[in-house]
């Protein structure tokens, strides 16, 4: 039984709809289409990742440069070792401490004064840290308490110099606004933030459209490049929208009038706006996170593609000459924060025979399967080509797998089967997970079938570290071959 996937709706938010707008105080009003599939605007994350780096080169060099200075002023020496002895023991501890006191943060790009004190805070600690573990080891005398201070105190000096410095930059490359927020009005409250970007959802066609993923994609393309989501609707959708922010894996809110009125806490306070708002979800990996993940993913895929590359030849020879037919197969999934995208797999089935919403999952003896196809199956290698969505960013080595659209448990789809299931794509999909090394693959017969897969991509999710998803690539070379590989 094969349940119809809503059509997208056309003409609700096509070019001719009212314009996504900056909020006001922001840019020049521009009028917005319906976003590309790479999302509306441009990502700010990246351009504060690159200033994060570059503000700890900036104090790693003024740390080093104030130290010599010091040094061979004082003790008169140029020799770098002995010049930069305190450096060298002071800038590991200082790093530790800024990495983990928001000296490196968003905040900390535009606001100087809250940059400069949490970095002039790290060096203090990282100062006292240091000598008080220096004494007990008896190896303080080897350095001068007068080139020390004054080494510090430098330092001090133009790091405080470099944040006023480092924040102008800032704000002559993006203005005000160093984060993408957006604002969707959804029959609530009204709401105006400075610098946000505002879309009213009803003329747009956006709605908590937890049963429709034609709904959740055309969200996500609204989101994707949002670093916060504010939505401001009625009370009876709330749990909706709640649970499609979650689903979507960004920073949502909702406002929330009541909360405002009596001054609630644990909530998200926006004074500026003169606005109350609950926190409903914060995505599921900080930046440092998303980071690691995404690097692991580019070195990995890239070095496999490469060792792989013969053998993918050898099986593309081989499924042309089984039949003539296309060597690959494309089939559109749902992706991180429920937006689509194209899969790529060695063609398995005749081409005829393709299912291209995935209704009919393969059965043992599937006359639809050829020779090779079978065998692709039974080894995993049909999988291959995936490692180029890794590298274009569709996909990750480890993640909850891509289901097709209209993949049944038992005679329901899957999110019919569990209102939480969008929340497993608040991270991009993989090529193997948790459930996979766990044996739960192959055929969804029975909804418990999905449930255990649920079960494991959110202790996944819950519980991810980079470790972790090597265990788990791992783990994978012993499940390659799988009974369930049909």
């Amino acid at each position: 039984m094969s349940v119809p996937v809503p059509a997208p709706q056309e003409g609700s938010a096509g070019e001719g709809a009212e314009a996504l707008r900056p909020g006001p105080l922001s840019e020049p009003a521009k009028r917005w289409p319906l976003p590309p599939a790479q999302g509306f605007g441009v990502s700010l994350e990246g351009r504060r990742l690159h200033f994060y780096i570059a503000m700890v080169l900036l104090d790693i060099g003024i740390i080093l440069a104030s130290f010599w200075l010091s040094g061979a002023a004082y003790v008169r020496t140029r020799e770098y070792y002995d010049a930069l002895l305190p450096a060298y023991l002071l800038l590991p501890v200082f790093l530790t401490i800024a990495f983990y006191n928001s000296t490196y943060s968003r905040v900390a790009i535009t606001d100087w004064r809250f940059a400069g004190n949490k970095a002039l805070v790290a060096l203090v600690l990282s100062a006292m840290l240091l000598n008080f573990l220096a004494f007990f080891a008896k190896y303080n005398a080897e350095f001068s308490r007068v080139a020390f201070t004054a080494g510090l105190l430098l330092a001090c000096l133009l790091i405080a110099v470099s944040r006023r410095v480092v924040a102008r930059v800032a704000k002559s490359i993006w203005g005000e606004r160093s984060v993408n927020r957006l604002i969707i009005e959804a029959g609530g409250p009204s709401v105006t933030v400075p610098y946000a970007f505002v879309v009213d959802a009803a003329r747009k066609g956006l709605h908590p459209g937890i049963d429709d993923p034609h709904a959740l994609d055309r969200l996500a393309q609204y989101v994707r490049n949002m670093d916060e989501v504010i939505v401001s609707c009625g009370e009876a959708e709330r749990k909706a929208w709640a649970d499609t922010l979650k689903a979507a894996g960004v920073h949502g809110e909702l406002v929330s009038e009541f909360a405002h009125e009596i001054g609630a806490i644990g909530i998200v306070n926006r004074d500026e706006a003169g606005i109350t708002s609950l926190l409903v979800s914060s995505g599921r990996l900080r930046l440092r996170s998303r980071v690691t993940k995404r690097a692991f993913d580019l070195v990995f895929s890239a070095l496999a593609l490469v060792i792989a590359a013969p053998v993918m030849l050898l099986i593309a020879v081989a499924i042309r000459l089984e039949d003539g037919g296309t060597v690959f197969f494309k089939q559109r999934r749902m992706g991180r924060g429920n937006g689509f995208f194209e899969i790529y797999k060695f063609r398995t089935m005749r081409d005829a025979a393709s299912d291209a919403d995935g209704a009919v999952s393969a059965a043992r003896q599937d006359k639809r399967v050829t020779w090779i196809g079978r065998f692709l199956r039974r080894t995993s290698l049909d999988e291959l080509p995936q490692l180029y969505n890794v590298l274009r960013g569709d996909m990750s080595m480890v993640g909850p797998r891509p289901h097709a659209l209209g993949s049944l448990a038992g005679d329901k789809v899957f999110w019919q089967v569990d209102r939480k299931y969008w929340e497993r794509h608040s991270l991009r999909p993989g090529i193997t997970g948790l459930a996979q090394v766990r044996g739960l693959r192959g055929a969804t017969d029975t909804e418990g079938d999905l449930s255990q897969r649920l079960q494991a991509d959110f202790e996944y999710l819950n519980q991810w570290s980079l470790w972790g998803d090597i265990r788990i690539i791992l783990a994978t070379l012993r499940v390659l071959v799988h009974h369930r590989a049909y």
